[in-house]
């Protein structure tokens, strides 16, 4: 069966219940399928390009990555990776339909999956590709032609992904399928910890040793997308906007502030005082929060 991406949001008031309450009926709204279907073989799945109005390059945001060393900010789009750390944005590498990505643990190692676009030589889907110079360039690694993954995440002891079936892989070249009985929306993990985290239409799962086996959060909310600021520290997102936050690996939450606009991904990176920053790209802008995800406000782009 053809895998369709899950992705938010529906209409706010599909979502009308109470914050801590799931059931199968309500969360199946909450991941519904929308129309970005992986792309026929030989087309590129790529559409127009286009810009918001605010400036973000691209029509739609994939994932958003920052770099806990540069605090280089980066881009997955429709359209290619683009470094957005200063305005103008730059675009890096060729154009590809990054549909999954994530950041490695070593510096400048990148990992995406999704469509080639335009003048692109890489095979439809990409199945796994991988930068080591902070996604100037990207090199195949597995499955060529076989998977689109819409959700990426790099743990500790590997790759966690899902095209359809969820895979796990410790070098990014041989895959174990993982029999998790569920389809995840998004996928987090921090490069250091084996602790994974995934939405799902039933609400949050949560695997302690790197995507192999999974147990379900029955206390947390109904996230939309997460990330990890540290190995203990995660955010999350309602489709309303609501945002949570757990200092245990996601094992339990508390409730934060909320952001404004459509939410397109989430990254967020602790700081030497425990001080969380949160970046969120948006339909129209990147904001970001100091005080971890209690307020959020215009992000400073020099």
């Amino acid at each position: 069966m053809p895998f369709h991406h899950l992705e938010f949001p529906l209409p706010l008031h599909a979502f009308a219940r109470p914050r801590y309450v799931s059931t199968a009926a309500a969360a199946a709204l909450l991941l519904a399928v929308s129309a970005c279907a992986p792309a026929s073989p030989g087309s590129s799945g790529i559409p127009a390009p286009a810009t918001s109005a605010s400036g973000l390059p691209g029509s739609h945001v994939h994932g958003l990555s920052v770099n806990r060393e540069t605090d280089q900010i980066l881009l997955a789009t429709h359209e290619g990776l683009f470094d957005v750390t200063t305005q103008p944005a730059t675009k890096l590498g060729g154009t590809n339909d990054l549909m999954g990505f994530t950041a490695g643990a070593e510096q400048g190692v990148l990992f995406a999956s999704g469509h080639p676009g335009p003048g692109s030589d890489l095979p439809n889907p990409l199945g796994l590709i991988k930068s080591t110079d902070g996604g100037k360039s990207w090199e195949p690694l597995s499955r060529q032609g076989e998977s689109d993954f819409h959700a990426l995440t790099a743990a500790k002891s590997g790759l966690v992904a899902f095209d359809g079936t969820l895979r796990t892989s410790p070098d990014g070249k041989t895959w174990s399928v993982q029999s998790a009985g569920f389809a995840p929306a998004a996928l987090a993990a921090d490069p250091t910890s084996d602790t994974v985290l995934a939405t799902t239409q039933d609400g949050l799962q949560r695997s302690t040793d790197g995507g192999r086996t999974w147990a379900l959060v029955p206390a947390a909310p109904i996230i939309q997308y997460v990330t990890f600021a540290s190995p203990a520290k995660a955010i999350g997102v309602e489709p309303g906007g609501a945002v949570h936050s757990s200092a245990d690996g996601g094992a339990t939450w508390s409730a934060k502030g909320r952001i404004d606009g459509q939410v397109q991904a989430i990254a967020a990176v602790e700081g030497p005082e425990a001080d969380t920053r949160v970046w969120v790209a948006t339909s129209n802008e990147v904001v970001l929060s100091t005080d971890g995800g209690a307020t959020f406000g215009p992000r400073a782009a020099d």
